[in-house]
Order: structure tokens, then sequence, then C-alpha cells
């Protein structure tokens, strides 16, 4: 009789009860770092929007910031070849400038909900709020964060119950 040659039953089990271990440990280090980065993500699309409504209001001054984050953003078919507009600027890309229409003024990118409001629309020296919240509390990011014209982005972490749509007071986002 001749000799068999593989892996045996237990062999088999062994290898795929430490593969099993090796993937509990692993997973959650890998969502928390997922979080990690959605949450960067946040702070650098905030001040990307800082940046675009700074030139907004000196490539528009008489139409001051934007009212929202479609008119900085493309329209849905492109930049046109006549250039930005004061309803399309083209200065963020269409996904957080919400080129396709989505949602009642969120913007959904990497995990959050992005929000663009003016506090005194069409005034050429008016205020805006951005903020991004988590699409998921403590599974796509696990802080809110806000700005305003004076470019400063500040996060409030255990704000789960803040979560939507910011509110039209100007110190309603504005946080120590």
């Amino acid at each position: 009789m001749r000799k068999q040659k593989g892996f045996s039953l237990i062999e088999l089990l062994i290898v795929v009860a430490i593969i099993l271990i090796i993937a509990a440990i692993a997973i959650p280090n890998l969502l928390r770092s997922k979080m990690s980065a959605n949450n960067s993500a946040a702070a650098s699309s905030l001040r990307t929007i800082n940046t675009s409504e700074v030139t907004y209001s000196t490539t528009f001054p008489a139409q001051g910031y934007a009212n929202g984050l479609a008119e900085l953003g493309p329209p849905a078919g492109g930049c046109p070849a006549t250039g930005p507009t004061i309803a399309n600027a083209c200065l963020i890309d269409s996904t957080l400038g919400c080129a396709a229409g989505v949602g009642a003024g969120a913007c959904p990118k990497s995990g959050f909900n992005y929000y663009l409001t003016s506090l005194a629309a069409g005034a050429p020296f008016g205020d805006y709020t951005a903020t991004a919240d988590p699409l998921t509390w403590e599974g796509t990011g696990n802080k809110v964060y806000c700005t305003q014209a004076d470019a400063v982005i500040k996060a409030k972490v255990g704000a789960a119950a803040s979560l939507g749509a910011p509110e039209t007071d100007a110190t309603a986002r504005i946080w120590v």
C-alpha cells in the first residue's frame, strides 16, 4: 500500500482556525483605520471648501460666497468650455459639488455628508457655514466637522445627536 500525500482534516482545521484568529484581530483595526481616513478626508474636504469659497467670492465679488456646494462644483455634464459661471464655478469636484443632484442639500463623499449654507445669500460680505457629518456614526466617522469664513476647521467628538443639515444660526456649529 502506498502512502498518500496531502493534509489531514485536522491539519486543515488548525490552519482555518489560525486564519480566523488573525482575521478577528485584523478586521477591527482595518475598520478603525478606514474611519480615521474618512475623518481626515472630511477635514481636507472642508479645507477645499474654504479655499473654493474665497476663490468664488473674489471671482464673483457682487455675489459674495456661494449659496451651496452645487454652485462651487461643475454642472452634471462637466465644466463648460465657456468657463465657470455663478451657478457652477467648477472649483470643487463633482462628488463634493453634488453634480448628480443627490439629496436635499447633502453631498455624500468618503463616508460623510457635506453641507454648505450661506448665512447672507447674495451679500458681498456675508458668511457661510460648511459642515461634515458622518453617514454612520462610529461606522464611517466619529467626529462632526465645521468651518466658517474664518477658515478654522473645528471638530466635535461625541456629537452623534447633532447630525443632519446645519442650523441657520451663525453660531450653531461653532465650537470651542
